[in-house]
């Protein structure tokens, strides 16, 4: 086994549940590490007991990867997690250039909603950028009508202002709906 005999003779917390996380070999490997990070926050533990359940979450051709790593090889969970990424450096997802949100258009019958959620999640995943870009990009990318026309007439600052801005739209849309489905649409008859 890849572990030394200290990581091997650790026992785990009879209360640890174990990760719910996989990893074959053809995920983002650092995508698959913060999500096992977040799920052992709640477990704890020691240094060998992240060794053992982060071996836990390999499958398939990451597991026969591990198993023929030398024996008593690993001896730390920093190590263990660098021996990954040497392996799996290839998977690594592209890092966002923030010029990749001068892509996000807001599709022909998106709703707003659907147009911020997913100009913010592209957002998110971008090193810090200029506020401005940000701004101007999702102004740039959404369809003509009174919301696009609002961001034009009073220019909003920051991404933060114009989400503020969108969900204030996105309701008032919502009431409208609503009303309209209120309204009769068949006028009563004249008395008289």
């Amino acid at each position: 086994m890849p572990f030394s005999q200290a990581i091997m003779d650790t026992a785990l917390p009879t209360t640890s549940l174990g990760p719910k996380v996989t990893f074959t070999g053809v995920e983002d490997l650092e995508a698959h590490l913060t999500a096992f990070h977040t799920q052992m926050m709640l477990t704890g533990g020691s240094d060998a007991v992240y060794c053992k359940l982060l071996m836990s979450t390999l499958v398939s051709a990451t597991l026969e990867w591990f198993v023929s790593l030398p024996d008593g090889h690993i001896t730390t969970f920093d190590q263990f997690t660098t021996l990954l990424r040497e392996q799996y450096l290839v998977n690594k997802a592209p890092t966002r250039l923030s010029y990749d949100v001068f892509d996000i258009k807001q599709y022909q019958g998106e709703s707003m909603k659907d147009y911020l959620n997913r100009f913010g999640v592209q957002v998110m995943r971008l090193k810090p950028t200029d506020e401005a870009m940000k701004v101007h990009n999702f102004v740039k990318g959404t369809l003509p009508g009174p919301f696009s026309e609002s961001l034009l007439r009073f220019y909003s600052k920051t991404l933060t202002e114009i989400i503020r801005r969108a969900l204030a739209h996105i309701a008032a849309d919502d009431q409208v709906i609503e009303k309209r489905g209120l309204v009769g649409s068949i006028r009563p008859p004249a008395v008289g």
